[in-house]
């Protein structure tokens, strides 16, 4: 943990340097200029304090940076999906989690657990020093510190879902704090604080949108639903009672929406999903964000290898496509995998705004940004600045039908918040009474696949449930054993979980052994 902790905990704490020697004016000489931030005059004003939280939002961006050539930090959760293949190949860490042979060197494993923990050290910072700032609105301070807990909270239940037992580490830290070298902590622990989190966050007076882009409560919300639903599944197994949770905590956005459609509600069209003018209001609960001042849209990736959809020609790298099987798995009449329509387009325009051409192939429309890129006679602006989806409303509406399924099998509410997700995708859906609880189970897993596919959300609902969809069969494979078609290799126990980062196991002798499976050091 040492390189992770350290280099990032104390960055925007400035030290000034006091200027001496034997001339006059010394005292002169030895002030420091009142704009230099120090240990001391730093979280001293409101001001600090919005700082200090605009650190940790924008540290969540790790998840778009690099990871070598062609390849960048959120590929880690779709490739090992099975849903995604590559054109390229040029980026051996990236096929080394197409042929899920990884380990604790694959650089996305790396920047994976070194941005999730700075994520974590920024908002430690922020829940223990904004408290002492005096005098600040006493909602304001508030307010904040529930943000920067649901960004800990966040963090910590992705951590965890990948590596199992992890470090806890709730105060900032220095080379002299007590666990600088930190054990791991069981998983109970870890998901204790993330529902502690969760829950002052949802006490914190947040709105229930922002279009700011910052935290509010039905993304909250959503998460502690997601949260415990997680916690009903593997590997806490912690069954009815948290199913009960999730139904209930999904269920009080879903009255909100209910009562205000204009507020949070599904998009009209799929469209919607993916323009700039959309971005955090209605369907997008919270999102990731970027403008090219200061960080464009990181999915660039998902453009097919060489085909000129954009102003910028043939020059895409293509190094996460749909595969054949999941894009051919969609009922058929599914609008989502209609071109262009859904999520998915098989041809376009060269250059982005010229002549209409055949693609040969589907692609992911999910991220694509019109307004960027360019459409049918319209000329892009060359400005990626699109948002990158963390909660969708569509995903609260899932939850509560798996949730409340498990609870008291297919009743009315379950099954209204199924059928909103296929009746937008304009598929027919067979009467609440031909469902069982068991078939109205996996028909809900399936529009999970289908539905939130290529939004780092899939690989987590392999992991809790322990079941992976089959493409060919429409039906569910156990984990251990299922065939991924994107490379033809077989899940195995150990890919439950990543290896721990290697260097973090020679930095770090507290951290013990690796994870079952993966070489240690």
């Amino acid at each position: 943990m040492r390189h992770t902790l350290v280099k990032h905990i104390s960055r925007a704490l400035l030290c000034g340097i006091a200027l001496t020697g034997p001339i006059g004016c010394k005292d002169f000489l030895e002030e420091q200029a009142p704009s230099n931030l120090t240990p001391t005059s730093f979280y001293t004003i409101p001001d600090h304090a919005e700082a200090a939280l605009a650190s940790v939002y924008a540290s969540l961006r790790f998840m778009g940076d690099g990871a070598g050539i062609f390849s960048s930090n959120w590929q880690l959760l779709e490739a090992l999906s099975g849903t995604s293949t590559t054109e390229t190949a040029q980026n051996s860490d990236l096929n080394n989690l197409y042929g899920l042979v990884h380990d604790g060197n694959t650089a996305h494993v790396v920047n994976y657990w070194n941005g999730l923990y700075r994520v974590i050290a920024n908002a430690n910072q922020v829940i223990e020093k904004v408290p002492g700032i005096t005098p600040m609105d006493a909602a304001q301070k508030t307010k904040i510190i529930g943000e920067a807990k649901f960004l800990r909270a966040s963090a910590y239940f992705t951590a965890v879902q990948l590596w199992g037992d992890i470090p806890l580490i709730t105060k900032s830290q220095t080379a002299a704090s007590d666990d600088f070298l930190p054990v791991r902590s069981s998983k109970e622990d870890v998901y204790k604080l993330i529902v502690d989190d969760l829950t002052a966050a949802e006490a914190a007076g947040l709105a229930w949108m922002d279009v700011s882009g910052r935290a509010n409560l039905a993304a909250v919300k959503t998460q502690l639903s997601k949260v415990y639903l997680t916690m009903a599944g593997f590997p806490l197994s912690k069954g009815a009672s948290h199913y009960k949770l999730a139904a209930d905590k999904a269920l009080e956005v879903i009255t909100y929406a209910n009562a205000n459609p204009s507020v949070i509600n599904l998009f009209t069209t799929y469209e919607d999903v993916h323009r700039e003018s959309t971005e955090n209001r209605v369907e997008h609960l919270f999102e990731l964000q970027y403008n090219t001042l200061v960080a464009g849209n990181p999915m660039d990736n998902f453009f097919p290898n060489f085909k000129p959809v954009t102003y910028n020609g043939p020059g895409g790298t293509g190094s996460s496509v749909p595969t054949a099987a999941f894009y051919n798995s969609y009922e058929k009449g599914d609008l989502r995998a209609k071109d262009q329509a859904g999520y998915f387009y098989t041809t376009y325009y060269t250059n982005g705004n010229g002549a209409a051409f055949d693609l040969g192939a589907p692609y992911v429309f999910k991220h694509f940004n019109r307004t960027a890129n360019g459409t049918a006679g319209v000329a892009g602006s060359r400005q990626n600045n699109l948002n990158v989806p963390q909660i969708r409303y569509a995903e609260t509406l899932l939850i509560y039908a798996e949730a409340q399924n498990e609870v008291g099998g297919p009743t009315q509410a379950a099954y209204d918040a199924f059928k909103r997700i296929r009746d937008r995708a304009t598929l027919t859906t067979p009467a609440l009474g031909a469902y069982t609880q068991a078939t109205l189970r996996e028909a809900v897993w399936r529009e999970r696949w289908h539905e939130l596919c290529y939004e780092q959300i899939t690989w987590f609902d392999m992991v809790r449930l322990r079941k992976v969809y089959n493409e060919k069969t429409n039906g569910f494979d156990n984990f251990v054993g299922h065939i991924n078609l994107s490379s033809n290799q077989a899940l195995q126990e150990k890919h439950l979980l990543l290896p721990l980062p290697k260097q973090e196991l020679l930095n770090n002798p507290n951290l013990k052994t690796q994870n079952p499976g993966y070489p240690g050091v």
